[in-house]
């Protein structure tokens, strides 16, 4: 195979992923995550919320809180959610903000300080007092302060579905789609065209080497093949903190093709500020391990993992929510013919249509914290 041995020399791991896509023993091996069992080593774990190994983080802390293989190791995981993208508070010396955003004085803290306490105490024996806190600390976005918690995801949160609305019309954020709390009852689908040759460009997000952290959205929503639904204005605050999901009904002309979806605050003057966003590959939408083609044009349902955020939608701000086929080059673009992707040069545009009616209530799950 002529591409592995051209990309044999500079990058092996990824002519093993080319050539193994679905998940499996081989990769099981070198998860970590599958291991944490056999880890007996307390971990101060920091991560942020643009940061593309967010996820990793959220989840090696969760599963050692829970799995580790003592009980001093599973007390002593600590975890710290800043609002960066990946290594900005290393590579920066005010670490304040990312991308658009200055997050404010506030945003500051000495991450050396809090390593080299950590150590003095786990490899000096010296009493920090870093034991005696909180084991999460988090950055609150929206009203940008630091925030001591118990545990992660927080227990309080009250996981809240936002539903899916319009006419048929919810194409760029000039259309009909809307957001709410209520249930949708006899309603159009929404309908339009992935082209993979036209993929809706990235904007920012948990990306890496690429323009980072938060961007505008504004650009991305006025095309066709991205329909955006949004809320009314807020009256009151609203706080999300934690993990968040949208389950979406939808579908395809192709055997294969993605969704992606992405949660946006839109301020009162018009920008829209990226908050989280995700991807599903249809083939994997009932297992990493077995693939399931499509069967074109019937109705599929796809879980749509978006990681988790913190941030407070403030009064006069709304609530969006944007679903595509394409986020590139965060994600590499589906090329919708079900074929091998490493060694398919064949690509075909594929007709989605998204339901969201009483049968096919499409909806973002939304951890909202009480105040």
């Amino acid at each position: 195979m002529d591409w592995a041995k051209q990309l044999e020399p500079a990058a092996r791991y990824l002519t093993d992923y080319l050539r193994q896509p679905d998940d499996g023993p081989p990769w099981w091996r070198i998860n970590v995550e599958r291991q944490h069992a056999q880890i007996a080593v307390p971990m101060y774990h920091v991560t942020s919320w643009y940061d593309i190994f967010l996820q990793g983080g959220l989840a090696n802390f969760c599963g050692l809180r829970r799995h580790a293989m003592t009980e001093t190791a599973r007390a002593a995981q600590k975890l710290l959610i800043g609002p960066w993208a990946h290594l900005f508070p290393y590579t920066s010396p005010s670490s304040t903000g990312t991308g658009d955003i200055d997050f404010g004085p506030a945003a500051l803290i000495d991450l050396h300080e809090t390593q080299l306490r950590w150590f003095d105490h786990w490899l000096k024996g010296i009493d920090t007092g870093l034991l005696d806190e909180p084991p999460v600390k988090i950055f609150v976005m929206g009203e940008n302060r630091w925030r001591d918690e118990r545990e992660w995801p927080l227990a309080r949160a009250r996981y809240t579905p936002y539903y899916l609305h319009s006419r048929g019309r919810a194409h760029s954020a000039s259309g009909d789609g809307t957001l709410s709390h209520e249930p949708p009852g006899d309603e159009r689908a929404d309908q339009f065209v992935y082209d993979p040759d036209d993929p809706v460009p990235t904007h920012g997000g948990n990306t890496l080497i690429i323009a980072m952290g938060v961007q505008d959205q504004r650009p991305v929503e006025t095309r066709a093949d991205v329909l955006v639904y949004t809320s009314t204005m807020m009256s009151d605050a609203l706080e999300v903190t934690g993990p968040i999901a949208v389950t979406l009904y939808a579908a395809s002309s192709a055997p294969d093709t993605d969704f992606t979806a992405k949660l946006v605050d839109v301020r009162p003057d018009g920008y829209a500020q990226n908050l989280a966003d995700g991807i599903v590959r249809a083939r994997y939408r009932e297992s990493r391990t077995s693939p399931t083609p499509l069967i074109p044009g019937e109705v599929a349902r796809f879980t749509i993992d978006l990681w988790a955020t913190s941030h407070v939608f403030l009064p006069g701000h709304r609530i969006r929510l944007e679903i595509a086929s394409s986020n590139f080059p965060r994600f590499d673009r589906n090329l919708n013919t079900g074929e091998d992707q490493a060694t398919t040069t064949r690509r075909q545009s594929a007709r989605q249509t998204v339901f969201h009616d009483e049968r096919y209530p499409s909806h973002v799950v939304l951890p909202v914290i009480p105040r």
